[in-house]
């Protein structure tokens, strides 16, 4: 799935097919780069990337990647152990020394609930530690002819998007309406997805706890 491939459907669905065309490739493949970064907001989930996350030394505040848009997990600190996520408020009430802790290995992390590029770390970490963890990343704007790192079931959910922006411009004329209805689809279809999860991911998928078959 390519940027030209979903320009080819827009121009159909708008029918902006026959030169001279109304839109150019450049205007339809920035409302294609648009949309993208709109489904990182709405789907962050489809944006997931796991890699290398560097730290600041003797913070107990840590920030993401500068292209991420939310954390998902942190996993482990790189080549050594794992981290795992505990309740800031419960720490805070439990143990409030453990901001001023000295610096070592971290073992635990916690969301900024507040800052969803922000995370904290205990013990606040030594110099030169690498984590490893997932976050939601903000792709960068697509060439016409770049593939696009989305599985291929949400090429209509691009198109409808694309064509929202388009038909917006004209809104106001013979196309009243039609912006709308491509906006609604677009959402209704990414929110579709997170729906059927319930019946694919997980082991209890069509029956309660405890249900024996």
């Amino acid at each position: 799935m390519t940027p030209a491939n979903v320009i080819a459907e827009v121009r159909r669905l708008i029918s902006d097919v026959d030169l001279p065309n109304r839109y150019s490739d450049t205007d339809l493949l920035g409302y294609i780069n648009q949309i993208i970064k709109r489904m990182v907001i709405l789907r962050p989930d489809l944006f997931a990337t796991v890699g290398d996350i560097s730290t600041v030394a003797n913070s107990i505040v840590q920030t993401l990647p500068s292209d991420s848009y939310r954390l998902i997990e942190i996993y482990q600190v790189k080549n050594g152990n794992a981290i795992t996520e505990v309740n800031r408020e419960v720490l805070d009430q439990t143990y409030p020394a453990w901001v001023s802790d000295p610096a070592g290995v971290p073992y635990n992390f916690m969301r900024h609930v507040r800052n969803p590029n922000k995370y904290f770390l205990y013990p606040k970490p030594v110099a030169n530690i690498t984590l490893i963890g997932e976050y939601a990343k903000i792709p960068s704007d697509y060439a016409i002819g770049d593939t696009i790192d989305l599985p291929e079931a949400y090429f209509p959910s691009l198109v409808d998007g694309t064509v929202f922006l388009a038909e917006s411009i004209d809104d106001e004329h013979v196309n009243s309406g039609r912006a709308k209805l491509f906006m609604d689809m677009f959402v209704e279809s990414l929110g579709t997805g997170l729906q059927g999860r319930p019946l694919t991911d997980t082991e209890e998928s069509g029956m309660s706890k405890g249900q024996v078959v």
